[in-house]
């Protein structure tokens, strides 16, 4: 490793700045508590999963997208990749497919011909899931409908939310005929007023997955990672100390990491071969 024997580091993709403040509180609680812990940020996923298997950190915080492409990666390479924690709020999560109040589509065989807005190309939850779903449910996307992806900070694997609120936007404007969010953000939309009250409605909703977690490979320094996991765990959101910290990271309380959540997006990756270009630039490193 390039890190200190006697230090664990993390790996986190920089989506927004709070990100700093967040692994920087997070620095300084661990080391009241006997843990010496750093982090590097990189500026995608993509770079995140490279540089975890070159070595520069221990632990990487990653998107369910970034999960699967370090598990896959870390299979072509005799190695093992394991998910060991992940927040209360990345478990159980479901994408809506949302059309205007007074829209006649009425089922997802109605999209047949119609545009559907989508968040990031690499989005998992306003993308991906929902695009295998609705492969699932029979129409092809892009040849029984059209797929108007908005790209907004690709790399960040949808965790930069603008693409999902563009394109719930552009659903109000008459510009799509259905768009694409996790269940959270159609929350935070019509909370903000992006999504008015009365105007929109559900179509479908996804089967229940899986979001972030904090995954390791087999070569991490294993006495650390135990260490770290145990203080995750020890976190309360009662301790005026670490509520903060838990609330910028958008959490009540850590699980242990679980990987049956993920089986969705690994089929849409397969379906839409996603990561066909990503595992063959991996091949050649």
């Amino acid at each position: 490793m390039a890190t200190s024997t006697n230090t664990l580091t993390l790996g986190a993709v920089a989506y927004d700045p709070k990100v700093v403040t967040i692994w920087e509180g997070f620095r300084a609680w661990f080391a009241q508590r006997g843990l010496d812990f750093d982090f590097l940020l990189y500026s995608n996923y993509e770079a995140q999963v490279a540089g975890h298997f070159a070595g520069h950190y221990d632990v990487a915080w990653n998107s369910p997208l970034a999960w699967i492409q370090a598990q896959r990666v870390a299979e072509a390479r005799g190695q093992v990749a394991s998910a060991i924690a992940m927040r209360d709020t990345d478990q159980d999560l479901t994408s809506l497919f949302v059309v205007r109040a007074d829209s006649d589509i009425q089922t997802l065989d109605d999209l047949r011909g119609k545009t559907v807005g989508v968040g990031a190309g690499d989005s998992p939850q306003a993308t991906l899931i929902p695009l295998n779903h609705v492969a699932r449910a029979g129409l092809v996307p892009g040849e029984d409908f059209e797929v108007r992806k908005f790209d907004i900070l690709v790399g960040k694997h949808g965790d930069h939310i603008g693409g999902e609120r563009d394109a719930a936007r552009a659903l109000m404007a008459g510009e799509v005929d259905a768009t694409c969010m996790i269940d959270g953000n159609h929350l935070l939309f019509s909370q903000e007023g992006t999504l008015p009250s009365g105007q929109t409605r559900i179509l479908a909703q996804t089967a229940p997955y899986d979001h972030c977690c904090f995954t390791v490979l087999d070569s991490a320094p294993k006495a650390l990672v135990a260490q770290f996991v145990d203080l995750l765990m020890g976190m309360s959101f009662d301790d005026p100390e670490v509520r903060p910290l838990l609330e910028l990271e958008g959490l009540k309380q850590w699980r242990r990491g679980r990987v049956s959540g993920f089986a969705q997006l690994e089929q849409a990756c397969d379906r839409f071969a996603y990561l066909d270009a990503f595992l063959a630039d991996m091949r050649s490193k």
